[in-house]
């Protein structure tokens, strides 16, 4: 009687193992489907240079809304095609840059902002080149939260803000397409 409860005590394991990994595996699948997005791009010109070859950053961002009961999660996706210059991992090309990830309540007229977060690492990121000088890259934002009250809808907008190192009086703000309303 022993051996049969260890084998139908082993086989109820591997049948719950089995249904584990499958349910984690159609659990994430759900999660990364239910985020919306939406992916614009820009063609961003090197404000403090004026030189003979090609200085273009063309920058697409992702931004990703998606609603659980009443919380909204949002993140963004930037990545860029930058110029190739003549200096490696220049960390002078921005005196400071920021990616800012907003999710506003959507309603009619201007939707407020009701999360702001700036995210400081990107411009590491967009210092960092290849060892010929090509200065291309991705960065991910993290993911912020939104407890929203009852039934309110929710768009996540994005600005690539640039501060060009001793150029242009401060920051120079690119935005991108908000994500679909969730």
């Amino acid at each position: 009687m022993r051996m049969v409860n260890r084998h139908l005590g082993a086989g109820i394991l591997a049948v719950a193992a089995i249904a584990g990994s499958a349910l984690a595996t159609s659990a994430s699948q759900a999660t990364a489907a239910s985020y919306r997005c939406k992916t614009s791009s820009a063609s961003i010109d090197t404000a403090n240079y004026s030189g003979p070859t090609n200085d273009q950053w063309n920058v697409t961002t992702t931004l990703c809304a998606k609603r659980t009961g009443s919380s909204v999660y949002a993140y963004a996706k930037i990545s860029w095609d930058g110029p190739v210059f003549m200096d490696v991992d220049n960390a002078a090309i921005f005196d400071s840059a920021r990616f800012r990830l907003q999710v506003k309540r959507s309603q009619s007229g201007t939707d407020p902002v009701v999360v702001q977060r700036d995210y400081y690492a990107i411009e590491s990121r967009l210092e960092n080149s290849n060892s010929v000088g090509n200065y291309n890259g991705s960065y991910q934002t993290p993911t912020v939260r939104w407890s929203a009250a009852g039934r309110s809808k929710a768009v996540v907008d994005g600005v690539l803000q640039l501060d060009w190192h001793r150029c242009c009086g401060g920051y120079k703000s690119h935005s991108f397409s908000a994500s679909p309303v969730v």
